[in-house]
């Protein structure tokens, strides 16, 4: 007779149990039921378990009974039946954004940080979202706009929103189906749906999707004066066009973009160095801000400013060849082909 091994790492209990609450990860204090908890060992491995009444964490290291975190401090050391030791402590936001259920790819932690930053997401924002995908951002976008804040979330796919729904309600520990009280959720299209929130109704508008540039003109009316326009993309091209439709509308401040790189660093004894893998391009962020409705804009400036300096030399007769002294460029002067 052949025996079974023991799963290499699953959150079991011995029969039947009873149903935990469900719980937030947005809390603190001691272990309770229903709390995720993340176990590391030794080597840094990491598996994040769910406390259930009776429950045991099963590996091929030995048996780790739920009993024993429950009730215990945020970051005890708790041995296993083999006498494995594994520190214990609650996931951290970014480490349930990397971990959780997906319909469609996430935000980055280094992108949601540089979003909620550079997106001024400040405590009572009302927060207008395109592209919810997994859910990823809207916890965070929940969590910076505080008590007083709204966030209102657009998703073209159901199915999409569903895992947003789900993903949402695990982290802030709602009841199966329950919506987060400062949370609406929409499916359909953002140039249908933005609209009916009426003028100058949000102080944000958040996008990660494929055409941007196509929304510009709805998130400008519903926009408040000064309020941020942000933009996440993944290609050189999405960013140009969601630029250049910021400057055709006119009523948007210059954009700005960015991406971001996030190299992590080895640590142990007098070894301190780069780490060879980093977090390099995820995508590219950008933002303007709204003026005040109905005010064009300044733009940039690509010439020098009449009367100054740079003007004068520019257009000094003893120029010849480079406009003679007009202040215009030729193919010859810059030697086009």
């Amino acid at each position: 007779m052949t025996s079974q091994p023991p799963p290499a790492a699953d959150d079991t209990a011995s029969g039947p149990a009873p149903r935990a609450p469900r719980r937030g990860l947005d809390r603190t204090g001691p272990f309770a039921l229903g709390d995720k908890v993340q176990l590391a060992d030794s080597k840094n491995r990491l598996h994040t378990i769910t406390l259930k009444p009776g429950g045991q964490f099963h590996s091929h290291r030995g048996v780790l009974h739920h009993d024993q975190l429950i009730g215990a401090e945020d970051g005890t050391v708790v041995e296993n039946s083999h006498g494995i030791r594994y520190q214990a402590l609650r996931p951290l936001y970014a480490d349930y954004m990397l971990a959780m259920p997906r319909g469609a790819a996430i935000i980055y932690p280094k992108d949601s940080a540089q979003i909620l930053m550079w997106g001024d997401i400040f405590p009572g924002a009302r927060v207008l979202e395109a592209g919810v995908g997994s859910g990823g951002l809207t916890t965070a976008l929940l969590r910076a706009v505080g008590p007083g804040g709204s966030v209102h979330s657009i998703e073209r796919r159901e199915d999409f929103a569903e895992v947003a729904r789900e993903n949402v309600g695990t982290f802030f520990g709602l009841e199966e189906e329950a919506l987060h009280p400062r949370w609406d959720l929409t499916v359909g299209d953002f140039q249908d749906v933005a609209p009916t929130l009426g003028t100058a109704a949000v102080d944000r508008v958040v996008l990660d999707m494929l055409a941007p540039w196509e929304c510009v003109e709805a998130a400008a009316d519903v926009l408040v004066s000064g309020g941020v326009f942000l933009a996440y993309v993944a290609t050189v091209t999405q960013l140009s066009r969601t630029a250049e439709a910021l400057r055709d509308h006119g009523e948007f401040t210059e954009p700005h973009a960015w991406e971001s790189f996030v190299r992590p660093w080895h640590l142990e004894g007098l070894a301190v160095r780069p780490e060879h893998r980093m977090n390099a391009h995820t995508g590219f962020l950008l933002t303007a801000r709204r003026t005040a409705h109905g005010t064009e804009a300044l733009r940039r400036a690509t010439r020098p400013a009449p009367g100054s300096r740079d003007e004068e030399e520019l257009n000094h007769p003893d120029n010849e060849g480079f406009g003679g002294g007009s202040g215009e460029w030729t193919a010859q002067d810059v030697g086009e082909r």
